[in-house]
């Protein structure tokens, strides 16, 4: 053997070992098995350990040991198989138009399909569904989902969009088995109660809770609602929330989410009474529209700071703060600041109260009034009107020439409108822009959506209120705006004109 043949030997065996090393060296550094580095067909055979597995096959516990629980569970699940044939899901599509403003200011109209999801229960023979006002709004087709599968279609007959309630009825003549209301008069806080619907549009779902709280309205044309701890999401508008005896005690509405643009449930959801689904229901199947009172007042309960802000000493009553254009109570002679002490001789002990009177007073009935201002006591008279009908005259502040110069408003370019109503049992306040023209004084500074909660520190409340403080408030001083964009508080200041 030559000596090249034998130094290219030895150079390869010196690899071969460096390499075999470096590998041990290797597998060792990472805790691997170095068997696994010997070729299968060079290793020993080896009998496979055998793993023992030994499952439990007894309960921790009887069903004897937790009978209460037992029953709870039994009870639970009767209630909800006795109860979700009446529960459907509503699916909608429709198209929304919308105008825009271009650069060089004119109005172009879009329209955009739409779809919602909602939920819904049935509440006669006949095929009648209660579902909220705000899941088929504005929606040209309305299809039924029932619990046996069933798709139908849908017929609006009647709405309340003020209760956010709106009844339709199934597009058959089968007989359905609707939900009998209960009393919700009767609820009491900490009651047990479930809501049933078709949250995010998975289906069918069941959430249980309590009755957290019996909400209060801030004005007479918004009805008190029903605070539950229940989980509600969106899908579940419109279905019911039930009793212990699957009576409908409310019709879930809304959530309470500090985010409106992507609300979900925190452990605050609202329902709408039962007792005012009702009634509603019923005036629309004879009258094909609910009517209420309307008297034209925004109140504050009397407590502590407000008593003090008024000179008021007595508990009793409710405080007006906010007095409607041209309402009822204008026309009668009531003024901010006034305290209500009776409404037709029945003693005001809480504004619920007496916003409960006023829903229920008739049209055109002539009311007797009284009240406390600055230490005396007032009587007047009040004609109650029908609420829908002053709605109808204030949706337009800007047509109030008298109170509002057009000319600095389109100077300034913001055009806003109300609250939803689910925007508003959402907790917000305030107004929303709409549309900003373009090279005006807010061009730049306000956004469409944009949640305008205050102005110059003054809480706003209604589209009224926003036009006539911005208007008076631009020439002659900067003007403060607070906002929500996104979600994240904003402040805004118009330069004085």
């Amino acid at each position: 053997m030559s000596s090249t043949i034998k130094r290219i030997l030895s150079l390869l065996c010196v690899f071969v070992f460096f390499f075999v090393m470096v590998t041990l060296l290797k597998t060792w550094q990472a805790g691997g098995d170095f068997g696994a580095l010997i070729p299968s067909f060079l290793r020993f055979s080896q009998k496979k350990s055998t793993q023992t597995f030994t499952p439990s096959n007894k309960a921790v516990l009887n069903l004897g040991d937790v009978q209460i629980l037992s029953r709870l569970n039994q009870e639970y699940a009767k209630l909800t198989k006795a109860v979700v044939p009446s529960v459907v899901s509503i699916d909608t599509a429709g198209v929304r138009t919308e105008q825009q403003v271009d650069v060089f200011g004119r109005i172009r109209v879009r329209s955009y399909p739409t779809q919602g999801q909602g939920s819904g229960v049935i509440v006669s023979r006949e095929g009648h569904i209660i579902t909220n006002h705000h899941v088929i709004a504005g929606q040209q087709d309305i299809r039924i989902t029932t619990h046996a599968g069933k798709t139908y279609g849908a017929t609006m007959i009647g709405e309340d969009s003020l209760l956010d309630i709106a009844v339709i009825k199934i597009d058959s003549n089968e007989t359905f088995t609707p939900l009998k209301f209960g009393n919700s008069s009767s609820v009491e806080v900490g009651q047990i109660v479930f809501a049933i619907g078709n949250p995010f549009g998975l289906g069918e779902t069941v959430t249980q809770g309590i009755i957290s709280a019996k909400e209060r309205s801030l004005s007479d044309n918004q009805r008190d609602l029903f605070q539950t701890d229940a989980a509600i999401n969106p899908g579940n508008s419109g279905g019911p929330l039930v009793n212990l005896t699957g009576e409908i005690i409310g019709i879930n509405v809304a959530i309470f989410s500090v985010d409106k643009n992507n609300p979900s449930f925190q452990g605050v959801s609202f329902s709408i009474p039962s007792n005012e689904v009702k009634d509603t229901l019923e005036q629309i199947i004879k009258r094909g529209k609910p009517i209420r009172g309307f008297l034209g007042v925004r109140m504050r309960d009397l407590d502590t700071m407000v008593r003090r802000e008024l000179g008021y000493q007595d508990e009793n009553g409710s405080a007006v703060y906010v007095i409607t254009p041209g309402s009822p109570a204008e026309l009668a002679g009531l003024l901010p600041g006034d305290v209500i002490l009776k409404y037709n001789d029945e003693k005001i002990t809480s504004t619920q109260q007496l916003i409960s009177l006023v829903q229920q007073s008739n049209v055109d009935e002539v009311v007797k009034i009284e009240i406390w201002r600055k230490g005396e006591i007032m009587n007047f008279q009040a004609t109650i009107r029908e609420s829908v009908s002053i709605e109808s005259n204030s949706n337009n502040p800007l047509q109030d020439k008298e109170k509002i110069n057009l000319g600095i408003l389109n100077t300034i370019g913001i055009s806003v409108r109300n609250l939803s109503g689910i925007e508003a049992r959402r907790g917000f306040g305030g107004v929303v822009a709409t549309m900003i023209s373009p090279n005006t004084l807010a061009s730049g500074l306000i956004q469409p959506d944009d949640l305008i909660i205050a102005l110059n520190n003054s809480q706003i409340t209604n589209t009224d209120e926003f036009y006539l403080q911005l208007a008076a408030s631009v020439p002659k001083q900067e003007t403060i705006l607070h906002l929500i964009r996104g979600g994240q508080p904003l402040r805004v200041n118009l330069p004085k004109l």
